[in-house]
């Protein structure tokens, strides 16, 4: 499974941004997706994951009723909505992929907010 990201940028702080992994390979056998960002010298956290089986969302306590994670079964893709930014959702922002036995990382995507 590869997996590609784009969507990143800089914005002021209450715009908003689109993130779009897309998938490639083996999607198939993919269970879970999901979106994690790490900040600069802080450890790597989920941000949202979605299920392939139902499209069932979990999503962080920091980021709940601002981001929404989202699923384009057609074109093997998912999306991360967000809004309301703020400086602390500065990050690389990386896609996830789990299969049964393995997950898999896209290269990251840069997302800056501007206080």
């Amino acid at each position: 499974v590869m997996l590609v990201e784009s969507g990143g940028g800089l914005v002021q702080a209450g715009g908003s941004l689109r993130l779009s992994c897309a998938a490639s390979g083996s999607t198939f056998s993919i269970k879970v997706m999901g979106w994690y960002r790490q900040a600069p010298g802080k450890q790597r956290e989920l941000v949202a994951t979605i299920t392939s089986s139902d499209s069932s969302t979990n999503y962080a306590d920091s980021v709940k009723g601002r981001f929404t994670i989202s699923r384009d079964n057609a074109k093997n893709t998912i999306y991360l909505q967000m809004n309301s930014l703020k400086p602390e959702d500065t990050a690389v922002y990386y896609c996830r992929a789990v299969v049964t036995g393995n997950g898999y990382w896209g290269q990251g995507t840069q997302v800056t907010v501007s206080s």
